[in-house]
Order: C-alpha cells, then structure tokens, then sequence
C-alpha cells in the first residue's frame, strides 16, 4: 500500500512538471520570445552568475553535457551566448552572456514571473511553504544517496 502511495505522489509530481513546462513553452511561443524554457532556463543561470564551465552550468541546470552543448550551441548561433578562454586553463573555456544575452533576461524576466505566478494562483502562502519543505525534503533524501 505505501509503496502505491509513492508510486502516486511520483506520478502525479512528474506529470505536473510536465505541464507547467509545456504551459511556460506554449506561452513563450504564443509571445514570441524567440528561445525555448530550456534556452531561457540556461541564459537566466548565466545571468546570476557568469561567465562559468560548461561543467558548472551543466551541474546548475541539471542537464546532461550533450543536451547542454546543443542548448548553448543555439544560443551562440542567437548571439545571447558566446565562448571565451578561461583565465587560467587553456584547456577549458567558459560560457558568458553577450550583450544581447543580458538584454534578453531582463527583457523577458517580468513576463516569465508571470507564467510561473500561474502554476502558483490560488494557492496560499501556507501551501506554498508546506510543498517548498516537501520538495527541498525529497531532493534532500536523494542527495543522500
């Protein structure tokens, strides 16, 4: 019986992120932004925090090196994003927005607080806190190992 429950809260949790990317995606192509949620959630990382590896956004944006490198590769070629040599390892470059790049953030921040805002209506602060602990509570768990 437990074992069903979290078969459930799984299947219900998996299918609810399911359906707010595909509602933000559906909604960045209904307004034209030109990028999808996942080029948006890479260049916002940039935004907060560049230049970086590709390691470190990969680790960031929890997407695998080959999805990540297509991702970025579509950037550069939007010119948001471009490649510049590292500092101190010749070996390894590092990712950082271009001019066009911060402007696209700053842009289309106020409009995909928006959209995330809609997963959220009618739903109360004390919700909000109560799935905020649950959520941190099963990365938590799986960190562990």
């Amino acid at each position: 019986m437990l074992i069903e429950k979290f078969s459930q809260y799984s299947f219900i949790l998996d299918r609810t992120a399911r359906k707010v990317k595909q509602y933000a995606q559906a909604t960045f192509t209904q307004q034209d932004f030109d990028i999808t949620i996942d080029q948006w959630a890479v260049i916002k990382i940039l935004y907060n925090a560049d230049p970086m590896t590709q390691k470190e956004l990969s680790e960031e944006s929890s997407k695998d090196q080959p999805t990540l490198t297509r991702i970025i590769d579509l950037l550069i070629k939007k010119n948001l994003v471009r490649r510049i040599e590292h500092p101190t390892d010749r070996r390894c470059l590092l990712l950082q927005l271009t001019t066009e790049g911060k402007a696209k953030v700053e842009q289309l921040s106020p409009a995909v607080a928006s959209i995330r805002m809609k997963a959220w209506e009618n739903l109360s602060e004390e919700d909000f806190a109560h799935f905020t602990r649950i959520l941190n509570t099963i990365h938590q768990n799986l960190d562990k190992g």
